[in-house]
């Protein structure tokens, strides 16, 4: 029998074990207010990039994700709120410099460099040192993946964004018009970006052009943002999540590849208006199904194909109930 002697004791008390937060209405008003006046300072600073940012996302559909990626990240703290709502955090003046330099690099990029990604990559690392000036590396533990998953809403600089699509598009065209060339009374060939049809000894006009939109630019980014959101919040090895994050890459290649060559055979064999559109929105929706089946199936594989040690022993562990 064993029983607390402190509590059979008189007059001796058992030690006060503080109680743990459990949802972040717990914290205290003061800490709302400190949050609402550094967020209020941060929009104050940077409400032109932000303004800028948002105004790609509504003009430009292969950035149109950048709505959900803000949501990512608060969900991300909201997974670990437990750890951060009881933490013991106190000011890091790393941060603070950090901090210093981030907000001085801003108007001397926009005076000086005048480099354009710079901007809201300075603006992603100006928050990062807020979290470390006012919260410690204790802090920085349980947000930096929250605070660098941004990075995925920020469109690419125009230069960059065309260096990365033309290999795609050039990819698709090539493997469409193998496949095309495979039935009967059809002929294709890839030049560029463009792929040239002769069905039944006639040449389609006007040539299949696999435009930006086609590239799988846009697939490619949410769809490498998603990897990224599963495999931190899904419980696995290591390398596990190191072969699903990069898995979605050429998944997501893979699967626009299959939408330029659906897009080839509607235009070929149905008509040429259902390539466009509304039509063109439709299939290139399609192709997200088909992109999470495989990444589906993918982490299934792994978790099918390789049983961990533990619960493999767990399995082989017979009781016995030995008889009165």
């Amino acid at each position: 029998m064993v029983e607390n002697i402190a509590s059979s004791v008189p007059g001796v008390q058992e030690p006060s074990v503080p109680l743990r937060k459990e949802e972040w209405r717990e914290l205290g008003v003061h800490s709302y207010v400190k949050m609402l006046m550094i967020g209020g300072l941060f929009y104050y600073l940077f409400h032109n990039e932000i303004g800028s940012i948002v105004r790609r996302w509504l003009t430009d559909s292969s950035w149109s994700h950048g709505f959900l990626i803000p949501l990512f990240s608060l969900y991300f703290i909201n997974q670990r709120k437990k750890e951060i709502l009881n933490l013991q955090t106190r000011p890091n003046y790393l941060g603070l410099f950090f901090l210093i330099c981030g907000i001085a690099f801003y108007p001397l990029n926009i005076v000086h460099f005048r480099y354009g990604y710079l901007r809201p990559i300075g603006m992603i690392a100006t928050l990062g040192a807020v979290v470390l000036f006012f919260g410690g590396w204790r802090l920085v533990k349980y947000t930096w993946l929250p605070v660098v998953f941004l990075v995925f809403a920020v469109p690419l600089p125009q230069r960059y964004y065309v260096s990365v699509t033309m290999p795609m598009r050039q990819l698709a065209a090539k493997v469409a018009a193998g496949l095309l060339s495979l039935v009967s009374e059809m002929e294709a060939s890839a030049s560029g970006v463009v792929v040239d049809v002769i069905y039944r000894g006639r040449r389609l006009e006007p040539a299949l052009n696999v435009a930006e939109a086609c590239s799988g630019m846009r697939l490619l980014m949410a769809f490498l943002a998603l990897g990224v959101a599963m495999a931190y919040l899904h419980y696995r090895p290591i390398w596990q999540r190191i072969v699903l994050l990069a898995s979605t890459i050429p998944i997501a290649i893979f699967c626009n590849i299959v939408r330029v060559t659906v897009t080839g055979f509607i235009y070929v064999l149905v008509h040429l208006k259902y390539t466009q559109g509304i039509y063109h929105d439709i299939l290139g929706m399609a192709m997200l199904p088909l992109a999470f089946g495989l990444y589906g199936f993918l982490a299934w594989f792994m978790s099918s194909l390789f049983i961990e040690e533990t619960e493999a022993v767990a399995e082989d562990i017979v009781v016995r109930k030995r008889e009165a």
